[in-house]
C-alpha cells in the first residue's frame, strides 16, 4: 500500500475524487492532506473522511526542512497538488524528485505561471479566442508550471462559451482523469 499527501488550497473536488477513487484500493491511499488556507472545503473532507489535515504555516513550508519531515513521517510515496495555490520550495521538490505532480485547468504552456489559476485561467483561455483548453497533469519543478507532461486531455471551447461553462468542462477531465493517473504513477 502506497501514501499519497495531497496539498491543497480549496474546496477539494479533486481531492474527494482521488479519495473516493482509492477508498477500496489495495494500491494506495490518501495519507494526509496538507491545507494553506484556513476554513477550506477539503479541510472539512478531510475531516469527514477522517483522514488527518495539517495546516501550513507559510514561512515554515517556505524556509525549513518541516513538511519535509512531516511527509516522511506519513512515508509519502507520492505528493499530489490538487489545486494548492503556492509554489512549492526547492528543498520540498529535491526531498521528492519525480514524486511530485499537479494538475493544470489549461493546456501548458499556454496559460500557466504565477496567478494562473481557476477563473483566471478559463477567462484568459475565452480572451484570446481559445477553440480547446483543458487539463494539463504535470510533475513539479522549481518553476510555476514548468515540470515535465505526463497527460494532457483536450476539450472543445465553442463561440458561446463562457468562463464558468470551460471551467465545468475542464474540472470534468480533471475529476475523470486525475485519480487514474495517481493510480498509474503510483505503481511504477
Amino acid at each position: 500500500m502506497k501514501n499519497i499527501a495531497i496539498f491543497a488550497s480549496g474546496a477539494g473536488s479533486n481531492a474527494q475524487k482521488i479519495i473516493d477513487h482509492f477508498r477500496n484500493s489495495d494500491k494506495g491511499r490518501v495519507a494526509v492532506i496538507l491545507c494553506n488556507k484556513p476554513g477550506a472545503g477539503v479541510l472539512d473532507i478531510a475531516q469527514r473522511e477522517g483522514i488527518p489535515a495539517v495546516l501550513i504555516e507559510k514561512d515554515k513550508f517556505l524556509h525549513s526542512d518541516t513538511y519535509i519531515a512531516l511527509l516522511q513521517q506519513y512515508q509519502t510515496n507520492l505528493v499530489v497538488l490538487a489545486g494548492f495555490l503556492w509554489k512549492i520550495p526547492g528543498n520540498l521538490v529535491k526531498a521528492f524528485p519525480g514524486r511530485i505532480i499537479n494538475i493544470h485547468p489549461a493546456l501548458l504552456p499556454k496559460f500557466g505561471g504565477k496567478g494562473m489559476y481557476g477563473h483566471f485561467v478559463h477567462e484568459a483561455v475565452i480572451a484570446a479566442g481559445e477553440t480547446e483548453s483543458g487539463i494539463t497533469i504535470h510533475y513539479v519543478n522549481e518553476k510555476y508550471d514548468d515540470g515535465e507532461t505526463i497527460l494532457q486531455e483536450r476539450c472543445i471551447i465553442t463561440k458561446d462559451d463562457t468562463p464558468e461553462t470551460v471551467a465545468h468542462k475542464v474540472q470534468a477531465l480533471e475529476h475523470q482523469w486525475f485519480p487514474v493517473i495517481v493510480e498509474r504513477l503510483l505503481s511504477k
